[in-house]
């Protein structure tokens, strides 16, 4: 009884301490009733400290002197042991910045220090907290929240944070991006830079949900100027390591480099150099072709396939010897007993004619043509016919293989389609579907290469320079006056390759990304491997996280 006479005393102050702050015009004289109010904030009653929760930051603008102690207390009670009391202290904490945007970023980074709460209504609270402060000032509010994100000087940040801000910064704030980011231009910039700072040491999950937010922000939207959309393929080279030395034993670095190549095909698109990529591949990546993966080396050349028609003139010429090399390598020359793979065919030679159509005399001395630019480098008085024999065996033996596994591959969807037929069980239903597919990308596939060698018969043949080629693994523009069904834009089993030689990718459509060796370096557990602390406490002192270097 005496214990809950204690509780009643002490709300009955708070209430007569409450009142008489609301009721006086000069607060400052009233100082002890502000103390009193937040010594309260130590009392055994939970509902005197709930009141003292609402009391705290109502009148803390009056009492800048006693502002230390006022946080201080408020913050003890954002870690209560009862849930209700850390509720109504968390949806308090915003009003400290009320009339004293100040403290904005102080109470922004403990806010965020809360967000590892485990009730959902706490987590709640918090949330609505954070976001109260991003409409009254989202620079100040952003800078706090990534300091809890960005790695500086090894800084030891606590992951468990790490992770839930970003979940808050992803969900939260991002989907809110119309709202918050005003003015538009500068506050996107100050984003951008927040984020760009993020991405020294970052997943591969992380890095695609930055580049998905920047490239939606107005700053580099469809009406943003070259440079900006330079900007972006730079961040994406920096993610791609092109600067370090290549080793073909690590496998994180290609499938960052393949991912990072697949992301920034659309802002080659609209105008922006893929230079430093085509220079890095054509110097490191090529020489070593054949000691990748066979996976890597598929998603490698569709990329750089798709990459091909933004090649400057200059390295077009550069890095057409590589091709043709390659090229050379996988056109045999006369049939043999081994399968040739198509789809490495099909992209070889969709870049070949994109680099070729840039530096059509190039492919003289590579490939004995005679194409007059009248400029020295036509080499027109040199002798390659030997080289044109060549190429034009291949070219023959290619288009062979291909309209023989055309003829085999029409008579296998006959097969399916029977099959198809017959099919009582989903099952069985679904496993010759996926065979139609493969087989229709296979038709494709075949098309595709004829499309690109029949021109090549000519002495000065004329280069495919534009988008007529629709490559088999993307999705249809324009129907098809074939009976063969759409592929819906996947990367299947390669149906026109030998066993050996034969992938199962699964592929992109416009826009989506299906590269599997892209979502490799896109997945949680991808690239960037973390360690370091995971702290469950409240406590806020000493949150870190340690972040380990390596790639797996």
């Amino acid at each position: 009884m005496a214990e809950t006479s204690d509780d009643a005393k002490d709300i009955e102050k708070l209430y007569e301490y409450g009142e008489r702050l609301n009721e006086v015009k000069d607060k400052s004289q009233h100082a002890e009733d502000y103390e009193n109010i937040i010594k309260t904030a130590k009392s055994s009653s939970v509902k005197a400290r709930q009141l003292a929760a609402q009391l705290i930051p109502r009148f803390f603008k009056y009492f800048p002197g006693l502002s230390v102690n006022a946080v201080d207390a408020h913050l003890d009670l954002c870690e209560a042991e009862e849930l209700g009391i850390r509720v109504q202290a968390i949806r308090g904490l915003p009003l400290f910045c009320k009339d004293t945007p100040e403290h904005l970023s102080k109470i922004v980074d403990i806010l965020a220090q809360l967000l590892t709460a485990e009730e959902n209504v706490e987590r709640d609270a918090v949330h609505k907290a954070l976001l109260s402060l991003l409409r009254q000032d989202v620079k100040a509010s952003l800078t706090a929240l990534f300091k809890h994100i960005e790695s500086v000087d090894e800084q030891i940040i606590d992951e468990n944070l790490r992770e839930r801000t970003l979940i808050f910064i992803r969900d939260k704030v991002f989907p809110l991006k119309a709202e918050l980011l005003k003015p538009s231009d500068q506050t996107e910039r100050h984003i951008t830079d927040l984020i760009k700072k993020s991405l020294q040491d970052v997943t591969g999950a992380e890095f695609k949900m930055f580049m998905d937010f920047l490239k939606n922000l107005n700053i580099f939207g469809e009406k943003a100027p070259p440079e900006r959309v330079q900007e972006l393929i730079e961040i994406i080279e920096g993610q791609a390591d092109l600067d370090a030395q290549f080793n073909v034993t690590d496998g994180d670095h290609i499938d960052r480099l393949i991912s990072c190549l697949f992301m920034a095909v659309p802002f080659f698109e609209r105008g922006a150099s893929n230079s430093k990529f085509f220079n890095y591949v054509n110097k490191h990546i090529f020489p070593v072709f054949d000691e990748l993966p066979e996976e890597r080396r598929v998603d490698l050349l569709k990329n750089i396939a798709e990459s091909s028609p933004y090649t400057s003139p200059q390295d077009s010429r550069l890095t057409l010897p590589s091709v043709v090399q390659l090229l050379k390598k996988y056109m045999p020359r006369r049939k043999a007993g081994e399968e040739m793979n198509f789809t490495y065919v099909e992209c070889l030679l969709y870049t070949f004619h994109h680099l070729a159509h840039k530096a059509p005399n190039a492919t003289n001395s590579l490939c004995g043509f005679k194409i007059v630019t009248g400029q020295p480098s036509d080499r027109l008085g040199e002798d390659f016919s030997e080289q044109y024999k060549d190429f034009t065996e291949r070219l023959n033996c290619v288009e062979e293989l291909a309209r023989a596994t055309m003829k085999k591959l029409t008579q296998g969807m006959a097969e399916h389609n029977k099959s198809l037929a017959a099919a009582t069980s989903d099952e069985a239903k679904d496993r010759i579907k996926m065979q139609k597919q493969n087989t229709t990308t296979g038709l494709r596939t075949c098309n595709n290469i004829l499309a690109m060698t029949q021109p090549l018969h000519s002495k000065s043949p004329s280069f495919i320079g534009d988008k007529r080629i629709n490559l088999s693994w993307k999705e249809t523009v324009k129907p098809s006056t074939t009976s063969t069904p759409n592929v819906g834009g996947k990367r299947p089993v390669d149906a026109v390759n030998g066993a050996g030689n034969s992938t199962s990718k699964k592929g992109r459509g416009a826009g989506n990304m299906q590269n599997q060796y892209a979502n490799r370096a896109f997945e949680s557990q991808s690239y960037r491997g973390r360690s370091g602390s995971r702290g469950s406490g409240r406590g806020r002192g000493g949150r870190g996280r340690g972040r380990g270097r390596s790639y797996r």
